[in-house]
């Protein structure tokens, strides 16, 4: 259930709201601009990696390629697709020409994760049987298995949501080396070769209604941040990426909270923002706390934040929950920001809807809108600087369960339903589904999109789908 889940700013409002529906022309000019050195390195490389939840800026937005597909079945436009053993909805990441996965094997047989809304308590026992904790890398090209490392063999010591997996994280990578976060087990660090290099374990704590832990990592500027929300002793922590030492743990007063934290990098500073039920809140890159209020966020906090137009996005939406607010903050806040009165009344909040978030998936800035997808299948456009409905509640044709985040590229918006039907709509102010690709599995965890390929893992695959030519998924 908690998968899950920064800005380039001045260049992400050129990448973001305007290649998503710029024609030929216009692309090959921002092509152009990038052979010349027009434009900075790191919109290059967005188009190159995706080296975190929800890629480069943790926004689910790629760069625009001519190849990228828009139709697939499990056979067309499979460029290859490989077998993953054992169960995982950590989401594949890329760097260059490879690809990581995690996952995690039993011995035994247990409780299968299973699709829809379950609003009850986990799984109240720990898994059977020893289990294999393992980090893979392919190559983006073939699918060839490079290497595979068993990170830990055990039996896990905490329950989890029945929806989910011991590898629910995923993993994040500065190109240097690769940091896999198995959330009630530990932190561990590898070369690109597959050589661990350190590891940092973890005291696993009660979660609430034993969910167990689901915040992926970030890494920035020489730190790895891991975010760890229990009913026992909550923090946030800093690891220097090159040798795992912890720089700073911080704690924190949040016991319902899986949301993958930002580090936004704004016209004022660099900060890391991280929702939670009590306090959504802020701090420095070395940990002091900068500013939070309290959202009067949903009882279970999942969406992760992101950044565009300037601004950060925090949302929360519990499907119990009467209160399910989203909210667009303007950079510079410091000390408590809750104001006495409508949220709107703060000078740091630029807008607020108090109902227009899901339970699961984030939702996406995409051009000038804002779009959400619900859990139980429906979507909702607003303007993304203003907060002002665009579209309201529209249920998807055949109906669908959604837990993977949409992503977008090429002027379209792309939503991944649990059965592995893929709704593609076109972006804009009008609800419109032009095509749907169904890899009928069943599938939890969000693509990436790189160059001409997007990564789709389903329960027991992982396949790279291209527009370039129509090729067999084999046996």
């Amino acid at each position: 259930m908690k998968w899950p889940l920064r800005s380039l700013h001045r260049l992400s409002d050129v990448s973001v709201n305007h290649t998503a529906i710029v024609d030929n022309r216009t692309r090959w000019i921002i092509a152009a601009g990038l052979v010349l050195g027009v434009l900075v390195p790191s919109l290059a490389q967005a188009q190159e990696n995706w080296p975190r939840f929800r890629g480069t800026n943790g926004n689910g937005v790629a760069a625009d390629h001519v190849d990228l597909p828009k139709t697939w079945t499990k056979t067309d436009h499979i460029k290859w697709a490989v077998d993953v053993s054992g169960w995982g909805w950590s989401c594949p990441i890329v760097w260059g020409d490879r690809v990581f996965l995690t996952t995690v094997v039993g011995d035994e047989k247990n409780t299968t994760p299973n699709k829809g809304l379950y609003l009850g308590k986990g799984v109240r026992d720990p898994a059977k049987g020893t289990h294999h904790w393992l980090v893979y890398c392919f190559d983006v090209n073939s699918g060839k298995e490079l290497w595979k490392h068993e990170a830990h063999t055990g039996r896990p010591k905490v329950p989890r949501h029945p929806k989910s997996t011991y590898a629910a994280e995923t993993a994040t990578t500065d190109g240097k080396r690769l940091y896999v976060l198995f959330g009630d087990l530990g932190l561990y660090c590898y070369d690109f070769s597959g050589k661990p290099l350190w590891s940092k374990t973890f005291e696993p704590k009660k979660t609430a209604a034993d969910y167990g832990a689901a915040a992926s990592p970030v890494v920035h500027d020489g730190q790895v941040f891991v975010v760890y929300d229990n009913l026992e002793s909550s923090w946030i922590a800093s690891f220097d990426a090159k040798t795992g030492n912890e720089r700073w743990r911080v704690p924190r007063r949040e016991t319902h909270s899986w949301a993958t934290p930002l580090v936004w990098q704004n016209k004022i500073r660099t900060e890391i923002v991280v929702p939670g039920k009590n306090r959504n809140r802020s701090y420095s890159l070395d940990g002091k706390l900068l500013w939070q209020f309290d959202g009067k966020m949903s009882n279970l906090v999942i969406p992760s934040p992101f950044a565009a137009h300037g601004f950060c996005y925090i949302a929360s939406g519990y499907i119990g929950d009467a209160h399910r607010p989203t909210f667009a903050m303007r950079p510079g806040a410091s000390g408590d920001i809750t104001p006495k009165g409508d949220y709107q009344e703060s000078e740091f909040i630029e807008w607020y809807q108090g109902t227009s978030s899901a339970y699961n998936t984030s939702q996406i800035v995409y051009g000038d809108y804002l779009y959400t997808l619900y859990d139980r299948g429906f979507f909702t456009c607003h303007d993304a600087k203003t907060g002002k409905e665009v579209y309201g509640k529209t249920r998807f044709s055949p109906s669908g369960s959604f837990t993977a985040s949409p992503w977008a590229y090429n002027g379209h918006l792309f939503c991944l339903s649990e059965d592995g039907l893929t709704y593609v709509l076109k972006a804009g102010p009008k609800f419109e589904i032009i095509e749907r690709n169904d890899l009928d599995e069943l599938c939890l965890a969000s693509p990436a999109v790189v160059q001409d390929k997007v990564l789709i893992r389903t329960a027991s695959r992982l396949y790279c789908i291209s527009g370039g030519g129509k090729t067999s998924a084999g046996d």
